[in-house]
């Protein structure tokens, strides 16, 4: 018996088998749920189609990955195609799993201050409003006890110099979550969030990641960085009945990162 066993959802975000939807899709694949996927849609003069290639790599080992559709977030029509798709193969679903951000690297580049009018508005619409596009769309097809979680982090909160605008979109996330959880509470539907340490994903390489797992690393209580099978439990136990009294909620996995008021052990490190 596996915790997902009759359950089915859906899945936004996995890039390659290195993105965090990836490690937590298998973790409900692994415990009998099935899902399906989406990806980013590919240039019309793609002939390769290489971005639904990558996500087909991952998909295509696993018998519960049931299907696999592109999603542009930011066109109502195409989300509205996606629940029908969703609907047709489903009928309805049991959890979703939103881990999309995107912000112009150019923009990720400059100070905060320096960020571009288009280039804030496309950050927030991808990383923040996509959410609450793509929960509204779903919404008639989410069950009662049915979870949502996506994926956040600490530089919403704090001030992260380098993650600059994605930053504010974490934070306008932050909020979103606890709006949806109210909106959608009455139907029993949960919306909760994993603020995560940093990984090495398309994602994290284009925030300067490699810097920051050595801090984490420093920093942390636990002295380590997180790993994919942990990111792959918690987002699988948001995403179930084990977590059913639980929403609008931030929940960090960073091995106590979060918690640290002072560099800690690093200070003593650099001191040596």
């Amino acid at each position: 018996m596996g915790l997902f066993d009759g359950k089915r959802g859906l899945i936004m975000g996995v890039a390659n088998d290195r993105s965090i939807a990836w490690s937590i899709a298998q973790e409900v694949m692994n415990q009998g749920g099935q899902c399906g996927f989406t990806h980013l849609p590919d240039r019309a003069d793609d002939d390769k189609q290489r971005n639904r290639a990558r996500v087909e790599k991952c998909t295509n080992t696993h018998p519960n990955a049931k299907f696999l559709t592109p999603m542009d977030v930011q066109r109502d029509e195409d989300l509205t195609r996606v629940a029908d798709v969703v609907a047709r193969e489903f009928g309805t679903i049991d959890f979703l799993l939103h881990s999309i951000a995107f912000a112009k690297t150019d923009d990720l580049k400059l100070d905060t201050i320096d960020t571009s009018r288009d280039g804030f508005a496309l950050a927030m619409d991808v990383s923040v409003y996509s959410l609450i596009a793509t929960c509204r769309a779903l919404r008639p097809l989410l069950n009662p006890k049915a979870a949502i979680c996506c994926m956040t982090y600490l530089g919403g909160e704090k001030c992260v110099p380098g993650y600059n605008v994605m930053g504010i979109c974490k934070a306008a996330l932050d909020a979103t979550t606890r709006y949806l959880a109210h909106d959608l509470g009455p139907q029993g539907i949960r919306v909760n969030a994993i603020s995560a340490g940093p990984v090495y994903t398309l994602a994290g390489s284009a925030a300067g990641v490699k810097e920051m797992l050595a801090v984490y690393e420093g920093m942390s209580p636990l002295g380590r960085n997180i790993t994919n099978e942990e990111l792959g439990k918690t987002g699988a136990f948001l995403l179930s009945s084990m977590s059913d009294g639980i929403t609008g909620e931030i929940l960090h996995l960073d091995c106590g990162f979060s918690t640290m008021g002072s560099p800690g052990r690093l200070a003593e490190k650099m001191r040596g």
